[in-house]
């Protein structure tokens, strides 16, 4: 693989990089957003929202080079597959954020917590393992890693449902439906970003596995 390379295809992957590295400020950020008073929650999305915006350059970045240049490190479309799931995951992380004040929500499941917490794991995993790409060297703990957080996900994801859906936490009122209605929109949302930090670690793992 080393003797295709140039230098200027060699800028894919710092590229990755700080697409991983702008994904854990978003997860920061959200995880500062859930422990917050509700008042200071909209100057915090709109940290996320930034990020989503930075996520959003570099990604376009990815894109230009991608159309730009002859030869690639590795297969275009693998190229393009890993762009477009890390920009998911901030996508995922924005949108939860956006949620959470629109909905001028005030009680945050203690569920939603540990989803967060996941996601922040995930994220650190991510942007820990992105400089290891140009080598192919020691991924494979990550995706396993990033697949048993993914399953730890699914299980906080579970466990608030159950708790918003439980019987003795029946709505009483039009209000309350309407309360569960935005949590459940917020931690599925959630659930959407472990689910796409799953797909970041699955193509790396696909890369890895044809250059070696």
């Amino acid at each position: 693989m080393a003797f295709r390379l140039t230098p200027q295809e060699r800028g894919f992957y710092p590229l990755f990089t700080r697409a991983a590295e702008n994904i854990v400020v978003a997860a920061d950020e959200l995880a500062a957003m859930v422990d917050a008073v509700p008042a200071d929650r909209p100057a915090i999305a709109k940290r996320v929202k930034e990020a989503e915006n930075a996520g959003d350059d570099v990604t376009h970045e990815i894109m230009v080079k991608l159309n730009s240049v002859f030869v690639t490190p590795f297969d275009r479309e693998d190229i393009y597959r890993l762009a477009s799931s890390l920009d998911d995951v901030v996508d995922a992380i924005e949108e939860a954020a956006d949620r959470i004040v629109l909905y001028r929500l005030d009680r945050l499941p203690a569920g939603i917590t540990m989803q967060v917490d996941v996601l922040r794991r995930a994220a650190v995993a991510t942007a820990e393992a992105m400089p290891r790409l140009e080598k192919m060297s020691a991924l494979q703990d990550y995706w396993i890693h990033v697949n048993s957080l993914e399953d730890e996900a699914d299980e906080a994801y579970h466990a608030v449902l159950a708790g918003l859906l439980s019987p003795a936490e029946a709505p009483t009122d039009t209000a309350a439906l309407l309360e569960i209605i935005k949590l459940k929109e917020v931690v599925d949302t959630l659930e959407e970003a472990a689910d796409a930090f799953e797909t970041v670690a699955n193509t790396v793992e696909s890369i890895a596995v044809k250059e070696a």
